[in-house]
């Protein structure tokens, strides 16, 4: 009997010395899994119901200077925050409307990026070809450059954006792309890249074509790109300038089209803080601007498709391009401000850790500040924060920084962004609690449950097999039983 006691010992203690080896695959799976569940973000939303209480909804919020804003007199609109992309105001901003010469906003983007990939110079002078005016109107805006005409890179943008020469577009596609139909493809190209998805050029000034169109969003994006290049906002920023004499004409005086910069019309349009940017006008398009402006570090794009030139009681004229995009650029900045929605410093959650022997949660944090433009009358405070979780607790060890969930702002069905919520502290693994957990694992495993249940089978039967009927002699050497 001995011998059997001492043999189920043996056989446990050997079960405990290797289950750990045999366990190091299984636990290194699970956590590749937790890491794979933490990227995917496919874990069950922890919430406050999970700790025995209702979540709150809070109800949705509406400004009353959103509300009150006067509709933009125009075809379509786009009020936008430069350096964030933010919508501010919108008015049909994704129907498709004719640009007109807003395109040259493209033409020269194109040219300037050639000129950051060293392809060509500003100061490079080009000669204008015998085809450059193959697709230009009589009438059409211009300064009358010849063929033979040679003129620097940069005179030509300056042409192309001052006055809103078209010549000047033709002459720039076909130095950069060889010809107009392989330019007018680097357009287009150009343009998806951009997100300009409601975007189709057919050529590079912006005179009327049936298949060349945009929307007041996609101009956003376009101008967007362009405000980040330091020529172009020099170029658009300037009330006139002068281009030098060249090999068949003399110098010529430019003045720009914007009355937001250029104190056109007795001045009466002038907007201090306008940094450009663009004019467009077709009798298909109506008066186009897509102007710019800057303010305590701030900048806002602004465009108008389809405005009109209004005649007023007084007779006066009301040339709205101009009108309405001063109003917006002012009701832009007198009412929006920057608000941040999430704030990193602040903890948001505690989530349970698991085998430390050190602390018993951690707290969850935001991985960075959301920040939005927003209206001054709208609270941050009475957004609704919709907390995501990936596990229901974690296993140490924790690093500080390692993401554990997720965080989403939202008012009502306006969804305003979404943050990683990361762990605020670290957290060391206990190994005693760690191998505990092994052991019990290895024996919670079906086929180890079943295989003791085995083995167990088998020692009974062993004992009463040898033990309990074996023959056993008596003090005579006669067997009995």
């Amino acid at each position: 009997m001995k011998k059997y006691i001492s043999f189920l010992l043996a056989l446990f203690l050997a079960l405990t010395v290797l289950a750990p080896a045999s366990l190091s695959a299984p636990a290194e799976e699970g956590t590749a899994a937790q890491s794979t569940a933490a990227e995917e973000g496919t874990a069950a939303q922890s919430t406050a119901a999970e700790e025995g209480t209702a979540v709150q909804e809070k109800p949705e919020v509406f400004s009353d200077i959103l509300r009150d804003m006067e509709p933009a007199k125009c075809k379509a609109a786009v009020l936008m925050d430069a350096d964030t992309g933010e919508v501010l105001y919108q008015l049909d901003a994704h129907e498709q409307n004719y640009p007109a010469s807003i395109t040259k906003i493209m033409t020269a983007l194109l040219v300037l990026e050639a000129v950051d990939r060293g392809e060509l110079t500003l100061e490079e002078l080009v000669t204008a070809s015998d085809t450059f005016g193959y697709d230009l109107e009589v009438g059409g805006t211009t300064q009358n450059i010849q063929p033979g005409e040679q003129m620097s890179v940069l005179e030509l943008l300056y042409c192309a954006l001052v006055p809103s020469a078209n010549e000047a577009c033709n002459i720039l596609a076909q130095r950069l792309a060889g010809d107009i139909p392989a330019f007018v493809e680097r357009m287009n190209q150009r343009a998806q890249e951009l997100g300009m998805e409601d975007t189709h050029f057919a050529n590079a000034h912006g005179l009327h074509n049936a298949d060349h169109y945009t929307s007041a969003y996609d101009i956003a994006l376009m101008t967007q790109a362009a405000l980040r290049n330091d020529t172009f906002r020099t170029i658009v920023s300037v009330r006139s300038h002068t281009v030098p004499a060249t090999n068949l004409h003399g110098e010529r005086k430019l003045s720009s089209t914007n009355a937001l910069i250029n104190p056109l019309y007795s001045g009466q349009y002038t907007y201090p803080q306008a940094i450009g940017v663009k004019t467009g006008s077709t009798s298909a398009a109506g008066k186009c601007l897509v102007s710019a402006a800057v303010n305590k570090g701030r900048t806002l794009i602004c465009v108008v498709l389809g405005a009109e030139e209004v005649k007023n009681e007084d007779g006066e004229v009301d040339r709205q391009q101009f009108s309405e995009s001063r109003r917006l650029l002012k009701w832009g900045f007198e009412n929006f401000e920057r608000k941040v929605l999430v704030d990193a410093r602040r903890p948001v959650k505690e989530m349970p850790v698991e085998l430390s022997a050190e602390v018993t949660s951690v707290a969850v944090k935001p991985q960075q500040d959301l920040e939005l433009t927003l209206p001054k009358d709208l609270d941050p405070a009475d957004f609704q924060q919709d907390v995501t979780l990936y596990y229901n607790a974690v296993e140490a060890p924790v690093e500080a920084g390692q993401i554990l969930g997720e965080l989403t702002v939202r008012n009502g069905q306006t969804t305003y962004g979404t943050v990683k919520l990361v762990a605020a502290a670290s957290a060391e693994r206990s190994e005693f609690l760690y191998r505990m957990k092994q052991l019990r694992d290895f024996f919670g495993q079906t086929w180890v449950k079943i295989g003791l249940v085995i083995l167990g089978v088998v020692i009974v039967a062993a004992i009463l097999r040898f033990g309990v009927f074996k023959p056993r002699r008596g003090y005579h050497g006669r067997k009995r039983r």
